[in-house]
């Protein structure tokens, strides 16, 4: 595979445990990676294998590999009216941050979550109580709050959200963004055609500082569709060129990038391929 002189890499299965998804990481020329902690569809989880996690963590050091990602499960919902699910998001999140503590210096990223009939600004204060709850000055994780791209109820849909979030956690230093090319271009923030602008807008809001991550996705849907459907790199709307500006972009370039896109680690290894070709071609041209 083309040298990855970039933090790219994708999601990966955990299902074979912690030193396998390195290993399958590391050999599909991936300097990242992302994985789910637990069940993405449901709450459960296997018990945590401590030797697993700490020979991934040698292993990671040893390959040089950028910050890895760990997901929170689709049906964590940190704002939701239910108290119910609320708690369950509450226990959800902080056994996985346990579980991150054998993982130091690496990024927990977790979806805002659906206020439902709930005003923005209750589920805001909601998510930004968990936070102050669960967040502890000793711990060595950053957990990022995704771009969402605003279908529905969904909070996390503009970045003015995303900063009214931010700006009432305590513990500032443990708290950042995932931006999501999908789920911005989604939202309607146009980086196709001024990349530029969007990212001026994030740093108004949020500040480019809290940016950690990027989830590189193409999207089925035209700007402004807030409907959340990835595609394969260069076969959507954001297409190829814009995608790899965000790549190459000097205020991103240095960060992980993770693939979510609909295919197996084949498939994703390809895609990388095709991208640092792309790079390659573009600044030789």
């Amino acid at each position: 595979m083309e040298q990855n002189a970039y933090a790219l890499g994708a999601h990966l299965s955990f299902s074979k445990g912690f030193l396998h998804m390195g290993r399958e990481a590391a050999a599909a020329g991936m300097r990242t990676m992302q994985f789910f902690l637990r069940n993405p569809r449901g709450a459960g989880a296997k018990p945590l294998d401590e030797a697993d996690a700490a020979a991934l963590r040698d292993f990671l050091c040893e390959h040089s590999f950028a910050p890895v990602v760990a997901h929170a499960p689709y049906t964590l919902n940190p704002c939701s009216p239910d108290e119910r699910v609320r708690a369950l998001a509450a226990e959800m999140l902080s056994d996985d941050l346990r579980r991150m503590a054998h993982l130091p210096g690496n990024l927990y990223n977790f979806h805002p979550g659906s206020r439902l009939k709930q005003p923005p600004g209750d589920a805001v204060k909601t998510i930004a109580a968990l936070l102050n709850r669960l967040l502890t000055p000793d711990m060595r994780t950053t957990v990022l709050l995704e771009t969402m791209a605003g279908k529905g109820s969904e909070v996390g849909g503009t970045f003015s959200e995303l900063r009214a979030i931010l700006e009432r956690v305590e513990l500032q230093d443990k708290v950042g963004v995932c931006f999501d090319t999908c789920h911005v271009w989604d939202a309607g923030y146009d980086i196709v055609r001024d990349l530029d602008g969007v990212l001026d807008a994030f740093d108004r809001e949020v500040g480019l500082s809290r940016l950690r991550c990027i989830h590189l996705n193409d999207s089925l849907n035209p700007c402004g569709g807030r409907k959340d459907r990835h595609a394969l790199l260069g076969e959507g709307h954001i297409g190829m060129d814009a995608l790899c500006r965000v790549v190459t972009h000097p205020a991103l370039c240095a960060l992980p990038m993770v693939l979510e896109t609909p295919t197996d680690t084949a498939g994703h290894a390809a895609e990388l391929r095709v991208v640092l070709r792309h790079i390659q071609k573009e600044e030789t041209a």
